[in-house]
């Protein structure tokens, strides 16, 4: 069964939330990435609710059924997890998130430390403040998009929004064209069927509102709000040689910047092809840290 959820915060916003699987699992919250919304792939629930774990998505701040949180920071989404924890009864649970979700899956961890059990960051952007490289390897779309993200808000909206005309008229072929500077070969091949038609439905939901996105685009130009160092819960690191969307120095980046952190920096694999082909190991290691 999948219940879907208003969920009114503290401050007066709402946050759109998916949750489903078994009631008594161990709660895991996703993070979707930039641009998307709570609707995330069917196989990615089929592994986790045969994993035993109930499993919630939501809709970032500003992206549709959520309302925006202007000037919010990365970190600033660690109270929006334990909002969705509470409602659900979990005192303790897992995180994970993809791409632009992946820095919000380590906030969350830094910021509830107590709560979360472990956190799983696939594909994660680094942040861009002290990181002159940070543009280096990416696609030329996304080079745009991030130097008009640095310019502020009036300058990437106009971006966005013709970027969202073409999400929005796109079938599963038509996304691989619109991505065509992001794609190599390896994630080309696995685009087709049920996953490219679950990837053009988190797209085209995420863009509906392009608050969501441009505010993911600001927060991860500025400062993200805590500390890398100071992440003291069990995290998990998974990233991609091919990877033209967030490029491999990134998350040797990461990996060299969290204690402990467990690193899959996998060769030849890029953004889709690695969540594709890992995604059930990258949760089996998550389950160690689930109580039995």
């Amino acid at each position: 069964m999948t219940e879907r959820i208003a969920l009114d915060l503290p401050d007066g916003r709402t946050l759109d939330v998916q949750v489903s699987g078994p009631t008594d699992g161990t709660l895991i919250i996703w993070h979707h990435g930039t641009p998307g919304c709570l609707y995330q792939g069917r196989e990615k629930q089929r592994v986790l609710h045969s994993r035993g774990l109930r499993y919630a998505s939501y809709s970032r701040a500003g992206a549709a059924g959520s309302t925006r949180n202007p000037g919010r920071s990365v970190a600033d989404v660690a109270s929006d997890m334990a909002a969705i924890a509470d409602r659900l009864g979990a005192e303790r649970f897992l995180t994970g998130g993809q791409s632009g979700g992946g820095p919000h899956a380590l906030a969350t961890g830094a910021g509830l430390p107590d709560r979360v059990l472990a956190v799983l960051a696939v594909c994660a952007v680094k942040p861009y403040v002290d990181q002159p490289d940070f543009l280096d390897g990416m696609g030329a779309d996304n080079i745009t998009e991030f130097n008009l993200a640095l310019q502020g808000e009036d300058a990437l909206l106009p971006f966005l929004e013709k970027e969202r005309g073409e999400i929005l008229e796109a079938d599963a072929e038509g996304v691989i064209r619109t991505l065509d500077t992001l794609l190599p070969d390896v994630d080309r091949a696995v685009l087709s069927g049920e996953l490219g038609e679950d990837i053009i439905r988190n797209l085209q939901g995420g863009v509906q509102e392009l608050y969501g996105w441009c505010d993911d685009d600001l927060a991860f130009t500025k400062d993200w709000g805590f500390d890398l160092a100071g992440i003291r819960v069990p995290t998990y690191l998974w990233q991609g040689s091919a990877d033209l969307m967030v490029p491999f120095h990134h998350g040797e980046w990461l990996a060299a910047q969290i204690p402990g952190v467990v690193p899959h920096l996998e060769l030849g694999e890029g953004h889709f092809s690695l969540q594709v082909r890992l995604f059930e190991q990258m949760v089996d290691e998550l389950l160690a840290h689930v109580p039995r």
